[in-house]
């Protein structure tokens, strides 16, 4: 549906442009019939005003708002014969063109401009040679200014498509970590659901249907996870009626330990300091950190303890996931090191994830054996409690 601005021909800049060249213009021009002694011509004066309407569309028909204003500016000159001079009225005309038209256009239109600006100048048909050259280099100058704005453009336009990809492909990424961080702890979970599941058919049955349970919760989860992550690859379809579900933030830390516990890894949650909100941003980047450390350490500790401790500062919240399962540490016995995510998404992009809220993170494993994952993310000064102050779930 087109709006009104988009059905008038010209804009109140283009007006203001065409003002202002008419007076310019008519000045110059008042100032030259002075100068000479002349009397001021009103139909030259007319001419010199009228010749400025035509700037008006100058946006959306550059080349014939050139020729009009060419030709009523020949007429004035005709009908005065004024000095020589190049008017503000043909260099704004002849500009339009060389910024909106190709080459070969705008050489066409500067070499009518030339012998069309010098008409009757000086009382001579084509005016005197000193007024034809100064035409011709006030010419040149208003073609390559156009031309220089033009490349300009064109690179401001380039740039801005590439900050506009690299935003893309910036999203893309983060897209791939949460489908990563998603797919490995649900399907994770799930597997070790399922065989535990198995395991307690024949003597325990309601162990394996809690296991069930979580697991068919796990799967739901992780389905509607990934639908809302992929919906921002729908670009230009129909807007979504039922709003998305709300990002995991520290709040659900509690459900990713029972899965964890629930999953054969006995799993230990603390929290220390007066429990707060947070922003969004860094209670979903809590959530991850926990999420994909607890995932690493059920599938490289083997049967091992994990311990999650988030801790609330003044001024950050800090999230520690230790396990003692094998390490590489010095008293960690043969046990190979741990892999350390180069190759894929997981350390990798927890890195990235406390780098962009301006923390830091440490991954390393233990000297008495097991692996470390703390983060450190800096969050706006708020209520506090004493550092004694723990929970323990």
């Amino acid at each position: 549906m087109s709006t009104r601005a988009d059905r008038l021909t010209w804009s109140r800049n283009d007006a203001l442009v065409a003002v202002g060249a008419a007076a310019v213009d008519l000045t110059g021009f008042a100032f030259d019939t002075q100068f000479e002694g002349a009397p001021l011509a009103v139909t030259s004066a007319f001419f010199v005003v009228a010749s400025a309407l035509p700037l008006l569309a100058r946006r959306r028909h550059p080349v014939v708002v050139l020729a009009a204003v060419l030709l009523l500016g020949a007429v004035a000159n005709l009908a005065g014969s004024m000095s020589s001079h190049f008017g503000l009225t043909p260099a704004v005309a002849l500009y339009s063109v060389a910024v909106a038209r190709r080459p070969a256009v705008v050489a066409g239109a500067a070499l009518a401009t030339v012998p069309l600006t010098s008409m009757g100048q000086d009382g001579r048909l084509f005016g005197s040679g000193a007024g034809v050259a100064a035409n011709a280099g006030a010419t040149f100058l208003v073609v390559v200014t156009g031309l220089l704005v033009k490349r300009w453009q064109r690179e401001t336009e380039a740039n801005r498509v590439l900050l506009a990809e690299r935003a893309v492909a910036e999203e893309r990424r983060r897209i791939a970590r949460e489908l990563h961080d998603i797919v490995a702890h649900h399907i994770t979970t799930m597997q070790l659901m399922a065989g535990g599941a198995r395991a307690n058919l024949a003597h325990d049955p309601e162990a394996a249907r809690e296991a069930l349970v979580t697991l068919e919760g796990s799967g739901r989860m992780a389905l509607s996870e990934m639908r809302q992550l992929l919906d921002v690859l729908r670009a230009g379809e129909e807007p979504e009626t039922v709003p998305p579900a709300p990002q995991p933030g520290a709040a659900d830390l509690d459900r990713i330990v029972t899965e964890s516990r629930l999953a054969g890894m006995e799993t230990e949650f603390t929290v220390r300091g007066a429990v707060r909100p947070l922003p969004p941003t860094v209670g979903l980047t809590v959530f991850r950190v926990v999420q994909e450390a607890l995932t690493n350490a059920r599938k490289h500790a083997g049967d091992a303890r994990a311990h999650v401790r988030l801790t609330y500062r003044p001024d950050e919240v800090t999230v520690e996931v230790r396990d003692d399962g094998p390490g590489s540490g010095s008293g960690g016995g043969t046990a190979p090191a741990r892999p350390l995510g180069h190759g894929g998404y997981g350390l990798i992009g927890m890195r990235e994830r406390v780098a962009l809220q301006g923390g830091t993170l440490e991954a390393a494993p233990l000297d008495e054996g097991g692996f470390r994952v703390a983060a450190r993310l800096p969050v706006a000064a708020g209520a506090g409690a004493a550092d004694g102050e723990e929970a323990t779930r």
